[in-house]
């Protein structure tokens, strides 16, 4: 952990579960021992729109409550979006990149960033929801590049989370964090 606090910015669009993507990762980080928080940039953001959540972890108290403009790790759950809004802003070498694509369509990343990782989120959601909903499915590489929270605590938070659903909702989530963790390798 970096100056004992992780800044963690997560991209996505409107209706893709980017607020509870934040959450589930306080809440796992919570879980796992840490001071968490998470929060979203709200404004007039509709369905499909651009958007983004924050999520802190830190083992001390976090007294910051500020949008995170220089993010330890970056979230991207949307490739399409790299096209479109500059998520890379205020990010370093040194930021931890966790891209949703089957493949890297982006070499020049490589030199701009020493730790990028894509996942194939999209596929597995697809494949356990029948539809493209990667916000947890996308944490299982989280836990797998960053070691900040354990694939045990995720599966906790995502009980925590959606007990109200149901166990068949909950089932599927863990069994979709589960594979992205597995599926995933550095």
């Amino acid at each position: 952990m970096k100056n004992n606090i992780e800044q963690i910015r997560i991209h996505g669009r409107g209706g893709q579960g980017v607020v509870t993507a934040a959450e589930l990762i306080a809440l796992a980080a919570f879980n796992d021992g840490y001071e968490s928080q998470a929060f979203p940039s709200f404004g007039v953001e509709r369905t499909g729109a651009p958007i983004q959540s924050f999520a802190r972890i830190s083992r001390q108290p976090i007294i910051t409550r500020e949008q995170i403009y220089n993010p330890t790790i970056l979230i991207v759950q949307d490739s399409t979006l790299l096209e479109s809004v500059d998520v890379f802003t205020g990010c370093t070498k040194d930021t931890v990149v966790i891209i949703n694509s089957k493949e890297n369509k982006w070499p020049e990343l490589n030199t701009r960033f020493k730790n990028i990782h894509f996942t194939a989120a999209t596929e597995i959601a697809m494949e356990i929801f029948g539809k493209n909903m990667v916000n947890t499915v996308i944490l299982g590489a989280f836990a797998k590049y960053t070691g900040l929270v354990s694939l045990e605590s995720l599966k906790k938070a995502i009980a925590e989370k959606f007990k109200e659903k149901g166990n068949g909702i909950i089932e599927k989530n863990i069994l979709a964090i589960t594979k992205d963790y597995e599926r995933s390798n550095n």
